[in-house]
């Protein structure tokens, strides 16, 4: 019986975006869903009440299910699986996601009430993130370091990014593995490489190593 994957898009994003990873786990013998939500106008526990009940809903059908989180979707993925009992056993992926807290989101904060807006009801997990990560769940990160995007332009990045996530701001304590990969932020979602990495993550709880 394959497991599951649950896929989680980014701030400002759809379900859409997640086309080509989804079909590149599909072909790796994963069953395969896409989690849409609204980044920026739903309530954080209206998001990971939804999410929770989504893994429960597909534990009867597999021995595993997976999340992978773009970006936001990664912050939300720890969030939802933190400190709760009675959800299926299962890895998480992180691309891209700023897990010790977004340098970008703390500057489009500093832009007063419209920033504020733009980050949504999710604006203090994006600029805050976690400490560390102690939750039943291996965790890995696939980080970006191809320096083009927003982040960038705002000169808030400090060493390797994605250009709009700092590198630094991805390796959170408690991970069970981190890698590189040659890509933007955005570019993580459409990377053969990326979608190599994820599969190899879910069925070992390591990445491959680089060439």
């Amino acid at each position: 019986m394959p497991d599951h994957v649950i896929l989680l898009h980014g701030l400002w994003m759809r379900g859409f975006a997640l086309s080509m990873l989804h079909r590149r786990l599909i072909e790796a013998d994963f069953r395969v869903h896409r989690f849409d939500y609204l980044s920026v106008a739903a309530t954080q526990q209206r998001i990971l009440d939804r999410l929770q009940a989504r893994m429960v809903e597909l534990a009867d059908q597999a021995e595993a299910v997976h999340l992978v989180g773009h970006s936001l979707g990664g912050l939300l993925a720890l969030r939802a699986c933190l400190d709760v009992d009675g959800l299926p056993p299962g890895r998480i992926v992180c691309l891209g996601s700023p897990l010790k807290g977004s340098a970008a989101a703390r500057a489009f904060a500093g832009w007063g009430r419209g920033g504020e807006v733009l980050l949504g009801h999710n604006r203090e997990l994006l600029e805050q993130g976690f400490e560390r990560w102690d939750g039943p769940r291996e965790v890995g990160m696939i980080a970006g370091c191809m320096p083009l995007g927003l982040g960038s332009m705002l000169g808030h990045l400090e060493g390797k990014h994605d250009g709009t996530v700092a590198v630094e701001e991805t390796r959170l304590a408690g991970l069970a593995d981190h890698c590189l990969v040659e890509a933007n932020h955005t570019g993580l979602l459409f990377s053969q490489e990326v979608a190599q990495q994820v599969t190899r993550f879910l069925h070992d709880g390591r990445f491959a190593a680089a060439p």
